[in-house]
């Protein structure tokens, strides 16, 4: 199984631990795919990635209106150029700073949709966001599977929207998922890089699948609780 595939399973699989809201289940997706820009066979893309965010910059720089978004696309390109493969971007320091990176793209967006549109609709606008990210920081192959079920699921499991807080956690956890899953190979992460060299292999990848078992459980209490009463009654 390629790596993208693995890592897209596994993320998809915890996504369903956590959440429901089907925006949420896609960034984690998202999540997933994004600390591998930092391989070399990707370079073209993030050439592509500082290229779009110096665009981005410029035009909404042009029209006044708020160009931060357009810096935050660029920083996310220059930080995949300088990183080591499965260096930073494999860290729990890279996994704060992306996730940190691309909610406030995301956020930011949404609040400069709201501001120059008349759309009321903030959960369309958010989907609308994540199908753009998911040209980012997805291939080919996976855009031809992740688009139409994504599409399919925003009907099938509506929901009024997403918070901010929703957005980090997805974004975190697919992250997070990638970092867990590549401790499991023979070369390990640098669980602390830049900061330091040390490396964690699949002891620390079963400690983090046991941990996120628990803390699903602990988060799923209320509702098993609530189905627990219904049940009795």
């Amino acid at each position: 199984m390629s790596s993208y595939r693995g890592h897209s399973i596994f993320a998809f699989l915890l996504a369903l631990m956590f959440f429901h809201n089907p925006l949420a289940i896609a960034l984690t997706f998202i999540g997933a795919n994004i600390p591998d820009f930092d391989h070399k066979f990707k370079k073209d893309n993030v050439y592509k990635m500082i290229i779009l965010g110096l665009v981005v910059f410029i035009s909404l720089y042009i029209l006044k209106l708020p160009y931060y978004i357009g810096l935050i696309i660029v920083f996310l390109g220059v930080t995949f150029y300088f990183s080591e493969h499965r260096s930073f971007t494999h860290s729990i320091f890279g996994v704060l700073t992306l996730t940190s990176a691309v909610a406030l793209i995301l956020i930011w967006g949404s609040q400069l949709i709201d501001a120059v549109t008349v759309i009321g609709n903030h959960y369309l606008m958010m989907a609308v966001l994540v199908a753009l990210l998911s040209f980012l920081f997805l291939n080919k192959k996976l855009l031809m599977i992740f688009l139409p079920l994504f599409f399919v699921s925003l009907f099938i499991l509506p929901a009024s929207g997403i918070s901010y807080i929703e957005i980090v956690a997805s974004l975190f956890l697919g992250l997070f998922s990638h970092i867990v899953l590549d401790s499991f190979t023979p070369a390990g992460i640098k669980i602390f890089a830049p900061v330091s060299s040390k490396k964690v292999y699949k002891n620390f990848g079963l400690s983090m699948i046991f941990l996120l078992i628990v803390v699903s459980l602990i988060y799923h209490v209320p509702i098993l609780f609530k189905l627990f009463v219904n049940y009795v009654h």
